[in-house]
């Protein structure tokens, strides 16, 4: 897979524009924001449809409420703002407004990780995954890009039950054509190999797609597998990714603790135990800064995955 990595598009732009045609189709569609329509992009649903669009200021708390007493009224609420504020401030109202009754909330959070940038330690989710996953009945996904993004909001608009939904804030370059098929709940297989299965999600997946390929130069196998629901996780691809190579490396923009590599962790250490290397943000917030460089600083660029990557295969074939 060759990577046009100079073409990027806005996956908040993919978000909004593809909730303002389903508003068409669906008039149980409403959108509901925190202050922040021009940054997460529900704008677009916002002038088509300014009376299923509710701006509730910066009180994250009262829009998740509000969207679950729109939902026990029949109606679809997507719930958008940064993923900080979307996950961290509303944690009770998720937990016990949302999830405890089941009801049908989509919690949209932009702005996911490092990349956020200059607005610093303060925006940057780096434990959302990991809250949102922890909660019963709730489904976590991460789209990688613009083509998968505007799949999965039509996926949680016809598909009952909370979710969380988290994208970056940064532009993202195509993964997928227009031949990919979307499938609920599995895993995809990007490329096969046997020295080591590389798993990710969201924007870390092109760059772990480059590191992939710097390697194949160097005669390296490696199998690249895209997660996109990290709950309800697809065991079986894992595991059976775990026993053709043996070392398992997680990839995410995000703690390495509750989320994806936690995730891949629990299953393996269950089912089939297996050499796990976690690569993410190790116990840590994050700091202000350009969000290439936050990427590079935090080893999730794709030159500083190519070496990490290549180190952890090299120490597997040692032991």
């Amino acid at each position: 897979m060759i990577l046009n990595r100079e073409a990027t598009k806005s996956i908040r732009s993919a978000f909004g524009k593809t909730l303002e045609k389903l508003g068409h189709i669906n008039s149980n569609i409403v959108v509901l924001d925190a202050d922040l329509a021009c940054s997460t992009q529900t704008q677009f649903f916002a002038k088509s449809f300014p009376d299923r669009f509710f701006d509730c200021g910066i009180s994250e708390q009262d829009m998740i409420a509000t969207s679950a007493g729109l939902a026990s009224a029949g109606k679809i609420p997507f719930a958008a703002s940064f993923a900080m504020f979307a996950t961290g401030r509303t944690y009770d109202q998720i937990r016990n407004s949302v999830c405890y009754p089941e009801f049908n909330v989509k919690i949209i959070g932009t702005h996911g990780g490092v990349t956020v940038g200059e607005d610093g330690a303060s925006h940057q989710a780096l434990e959302d995954v990991a809250l949102m996953r922890g909660l019963p009945n709730m489904t976590v996904i991460v789209p990688a890009d613009c083509r998968e993004c505007e799949e999965v909001i039509k996926f949680a608009a016809s598909t009952y039950g909370p979710m969380y939904i988290r994208i970056s804030r940064t532009n993202v370059c195509d993964v997928f054509d227009e031949n990919y098929k979307f499938e609920p709940y599995k895993a995809v297989i990007i490329e096969d190999g046997t020295d080591a299965s590389v798993i990710t999600n969201g924007e870390t997946l092109a760059e772990v797609i480059q590191a992939c390929q710097n390697l194949k130069k160097e005669g390296y196998s490696i199998r690249i597998v895209h997660a996109p629901f990290v709950k309800p996780f697809d065991s079986e691809t894992v595991i059976d990714s775990a026993k053709k190579t043996g070392l398992v490396i997680t990839v995410e923009n995000h703690s390495v603790i509750g989320g994806l590599g936690s995730a891949v962790c629990e299953v393996l250490s269950e089912y089939y135990p297996s050499k796990v290397k976690r690569i993410g943000i190790y116990d840590k917030f994050g700091q202000s800064g350009k969000a290439e460089f936050l990427l590079d600083y935090y080893g999730l660029s794709a030159s500083k995955l190519t070496n990490s990557i290549k180190d952890e295969i090299e120490k597997y074939k040692k032991d």
